[in-house]
């Protein structure tokens, strides 16, 4: 792709304007969101199919409330179960939900809750997602750091007593290789004792290469599973291609991965629907590889540079309560994640009731970690971050917080031995 749709640049070329106003006004000048682009692997599965099946049937609001009653006295929850607790018939059974929803937790996670840090090392991005603050078209700091700066980022977050880092780039194989993601992933197990990637959907060659490079677990976010809303919002890149990207954990864990995890940005489609569609992808694709760790997570809209008006219109936090909740009850063994992009007191709160793991002295900006830990202003700039969080607790004050809750803090639970 043509470098000036994302160059550091105070303007966009003529030709760029003109293209990303076809392909707003113009659905005919954009290429079939469920093609496969030259170089994407195609795999035999039929996970997507079993997932879309369940979701083009499911109506929410034909679930009653002895339908919800029913699946909360079941003791094992049931898909059928799932779209009960999700619908809004449930809405004022949440507290009931909530107390399910802790037991599991308690049972299979004890009163552990995991912490992680994500690090930004480039911000190039070649699609154009028009909710996403690194769209190629937003005018935005762009950076990619060095093999020494992602090293030095990676001492600065070890000082902090960090032990899990998750690795994210914009998705731009030009920019941010998967060798170059490669070795940063080198550099990270010298630090860390576990690596997770979000980055761009790969191959399951590449899968393996990183996975030898010292990943254990691959995060993809589907955005969202409604796959006419996709089209809509995704207008040009790779990341178009709808297929290619709901298939990605699989050929991770083909590619030797430990764990993958899933999620939709709630918000973009139908909430009920997209969490249904992202619970029964962990669902069937678990049960198709029994060893695979599987987590999930339902991060909300976030305003982003240049458009603060993006935000979920009908996700409350009630509403974000409601599916962890219901994530709970149907998959007690996942793993779910609540990112920086929910409040302090939501997140203090979630990892009582259903969260297992958050993220903390999060930066979603390039080269910054050293200016957020310790003040210090980077002498080779930064780069511009993707989305604003809410959350923004150092290691130590995260720490500290669910410590006093009464919760135990883990900063690792795997050993390589």
């Amino acid at each position: 792709m043509d470098n000036q749709f994302f160059v550091d640049a105070d303007t966009l070329t003529d030709a760029a304007l003109e293209k990303k106003h076809r392909l707003e006004t113009d659905p005919s000048s954009r290429m079939d969101h469920m093609e496969y682009l030259p170089g994407m692997e195609r795999i035999d599965s039929d996970v997507c199919e079993n997932v879309m099946c369940r979701v083009r049937e499911y109506d929410p609001l034909a679930f009653t409330a002895a339908d919800v009653r029913a699946a909360l006295d079941d003791e094992a929850c049931s898909v059928e179960d799932l779209m009960a607790l999700l619908s809004p018939a449930a809405e004022p059974f949440l507290e009931e939900m909530a107390q399910r929803a802790r037991v599991e937790t308690s049972r299979h996670f004890g009163n552990t809750v995991y912490l992680f840090t994500p690090l930004y090392i480039a911000n190039y991005c070649e699609n154009y997602c028009v909710y996403c603050g690194f769209n190629c078209y937003n005018q935005i700091s762009r950076m990619k750091l060095s093999p020494e700066q992602i090293e030095h980022e990676m001492q600065v977050i070890a000082e902090s007593g960090m032990e899990e880092i998750l690795i994210l780039t914009g998705e731009s194989r030009g920019m941010s290789s998967v060798e170059y993601i490669g070795e940063a992933c080198k550099l990270a197990r010298k630090y860390f004792r576990m690596v997770g990637v979000e980055i761009y959907p790969v191959n399951t060659d590449e899968y393996r290469y990183l996975h030898e490079c010292g990943v254990d677990y691959v995060t993809v976010f589907q955005e969202t599973y409604d796959t006419d809303r996709y089209e809509s919002l995704h207008l040009m890149g790779h990341k178009r291609v709808w297929p290619y990207r709901f298939d990605a954990q699989e050929r991770a864990l083909m590619g030797g991965m430990r764990g993958v995890a899933f999620s939709a940005l709630l918000g973009l489609a139908d909430f009920r629907k997209d969490a249904l569609a992202t619970a029964l992808h962990a669902y069937y694709l678990q049960r198709k590889y029994p060893r695979a760790e599987i987590s999930l997570s339902c991060p909300r809209l976030r305003p982003i540079i240049n458009n603060d008006r993006i935000s979920p219109t009908d996700v409350g936090e009630t509403q974000l309560c409601q599916v962890l909740c219901a994530y709970r009850i149907f998959l007690p063994f996942a793993g779910i994640t609540v990112s920086s992009r929910e409040s302090a007191s939501f997140r203090d709160g979630i990892v009582k009731i259903a969260a297992t793991k958050v993220s903390a002295g999060v930066s979603t900006g390039v080269g910054d970690h050293e200016s957020k830990y310790s003040g210090k202003e980077s002498d080779d700039g930064q780069g511009d971050e993707q989305f604003e969080i809410s959350d923004g607790r150092s290691l130590t004050r995260m720490y500290e917080d669910m410590s006093e809750e009464g919760l135990q803090p883990v900063l690792n639970d795997y050993l390589y031995v």
